[in-house]
């Protein structure tokens, strides 16, 4: 560059030497020569210029080359990390899906066994409606069935009879007498309800050398004649029970026969008892 300015200061000078003429004539060459050195300054100031700008975007293209190798291995190192927590997350993803299927598995279990316990309810509740059914129409039935029962002895006089005919014996002491039935004023159990009774009767006789008995009567019919003798050495009883079908209206009582004698006192040794088993 400095070459070139003196070379340019000396065809100044030479110029002026020579005149007017000469510079007429080598006025061309002169400016040629001028715009050579111009030309020469211009590519030697473009070089000398492009030079700094090219070491300039090596080191920037250095620079951004450290750079992004700097932001390859930080990356590197986050997908390392990115997929051990992925690895992780497919573990634990593949533990809960193994829980989830443990879990169904129990629901489906469970579910099974809801369903029959379900049915099996299903099956008790129509038992259990049936049963109250049955047990409503029961109430029913026995709401409609007379009740009855009695229990009765025959007196605190002691000795009855003996005497010249049959009499009918009046319980006069009356233990039960569930619905009435029994009358103790002539003696008589009247069946209310077609049905099946049972009938007991228990009688005593003390120290005598009498005959002890008595009849048991359904209607004018003889069920049962039940005696015993008293040798006057002791005491003696008789006992006897039986289960007869009595249509509504149908009597029961008991008749001691002619020449025969009954004892009874505060300790009733001697009853009768009834009740009805079921209606029919």
């Amino acid at each position: 560059m400095r070459s070139a300015a003196i070379f340019l200061a000396l065809l100044l000078c030479l110029q002026w030497v020579t005149g007017k003429d000469t510079e007429t004539e080598g006025e061309k060459d002169v400016q040629f020569e001028i715009q050579g050195v111009r030309a020469a300054h211009d590519q030697s100031s473009r070089q000398t210029n492009i030079t700094p700008d090219i070491w300039t975007e090596l080191k920037e293209l250095r620079d951004m080359a450290i750079e992004q190798k700097v932001e390859l291995r930080n990356s590197k190192s986050k997908i390392e990390k990115l997929e051990q927590e992925n690895a992780a997350l497919e573990a634990r993803m593949s533990s809960t899906e193994n829980v989830v299927e443990q879990l169904q598995r129990e629901n489906i279990d469970l579910l099974a066994r809801v369903t029959a316990s379900e049915q099996k309810n299903t099956v008790l509740e129509t038992r259990l409606s049936s049963s109250e059914n049955e047990v409503e129409e029961l109430k029913r039935q026995n709401a409609d069935r007379p009740k009855v029962a009695f229990s009765v002895g025959l007196t605190d006089a002691g000795l009855i009879g003996p005497f010249n005919t049959d009499i009918t014996l009046k319980f006069s002491k009356v233990f039960t007498n569930i619905g009435q039935a029994y009358s103790p004023t002539t003696g008589i159990f009247t069946a209310p309800a077609r049905g099946v009774y049972y009938i007991r009767f228990t009688m005593w006789d003390s120290y005598s050398a009498d005959v002890m008995g008595a009849k048991l009567y359904h209607n004018d019919k003889i069920m049962t004649w039940s005696y015993d003798y008293n040798d006057s050495h002791g005491y003696v009883s008789v006992s006897n029970a039986l289960v007869l079908q009595l249509e509504k209206g149908d009597v029961i009582y008991m008749v001691l026969g002619a020449g025969y004698r009954i004892y009874d006192d505060s300790h009733n040794r001697t009853t009768l008892s009834g009740f009805l088993l079921f209606a029919v």
